[in-house]
């Protein structure tokens, strides 16, 4: 593994003559409901990066921990960033990065907030007319997820600390979970937006966390390290 964070300068130098691509992953720390720890979303994400950096040559940058928080920002606990911020974050981290030799950047977030996501994008629109050589992928966990993926999940509508996440803690950090509660789904109403959000999703969970199961957490992040995989090896042969 090439983690940036745990190597030394030679190292790095000595990297760079194996691969300019990077994978910087990002998060939130936000309410996961009463059973999930609020570092769930960076948590998995750094993980499947490191995972993915043993399969193939690729950096890996320290975690982006913090994110843009919306409908999880009235629950006790969420530490949300403004969108500018995280817009600025990434154009520094990635602008230092480009400085010390890397090309092609791989923004990997386990936070898929619409609000968040934006940011990603708005800051890859101007680090690619700031820097003309860079390729950049932008991604949540929803491009790591294949039919086999699906297959795995029963709870229909499944979206936040509820069987598919609480299945990934289960196979990456048991020990930090606790007794997963009902099914529950917000009651949000399109197009309205929501003043207080919990108002009308008291408990933080979208979708059914007892349906959840070490041995799905298992294949699920085993399929989303090979996609990952699959995307650090197509930047580096299309944008080559």
């Amino acid at each position: 593994m090439m983690l940036i964070e745990f190597m030394t300068t030679r190292a790095f130098e000595e990297g760079l003559k194996r691969t300019n691509t990077v994978i910087i992953p990002l998060g939130s720390i936000e309410e996961h409901g009463p059973h999930l720890p609020m570092n769930t979303d960076i948590y998995h994400a750094y993980e499947i990066a490191k995972r993915a950096s043993e399969k193939i040559t690729v950096f890996v940058s320290p975690p982006i921990s913090f994110g843009v928080c919306r409908s999880t920002a009235d629950f006790p606990g969420t530490i949300g960033v403004r969108s500018e911020t995280l817009k600025s974050l990434i154009i520094d981290v990635a602008g230092a990065l480009y400085h010390h030799g890397l090309k092609k950047f791989i923004l990997y977030s386990g936070h898929a907030g619409m609000n968040h996501m934006a940011a990603l994008y708005d800051a890859t629109d101007e680090l690619m007319r700031r820097y003309g050589d860079t390729h950049f992928a932008v991604l949540s966990d929803f491009e790591l997820m294949d039919n086999d993926f699906f297959a795995l999940v029963t709870t229909v509508g499944d979206s936040h600390a509820g069987e598919i996440e609480t299945s990934w803690m289960l196979s990456l950090a048991p020990d930090l979970i606790g007794e997963p509660p009902e099914a529950d789904f917000p009651k949000f109403k399109k197009p309205f937006v929501v003043r207080n959000t919990r108002e009308k999703w008291s408990s933080g969970v979208w979708g059914n966390p007892r349906n959840a199961s070490q041995e799905k957490g298992d294949a699920m992040i085993d399929i989303m390290v090979k996609n990952l995989v699959s995307i650090v090896g197509r930047i580096a042969k299309e944008a080559g």
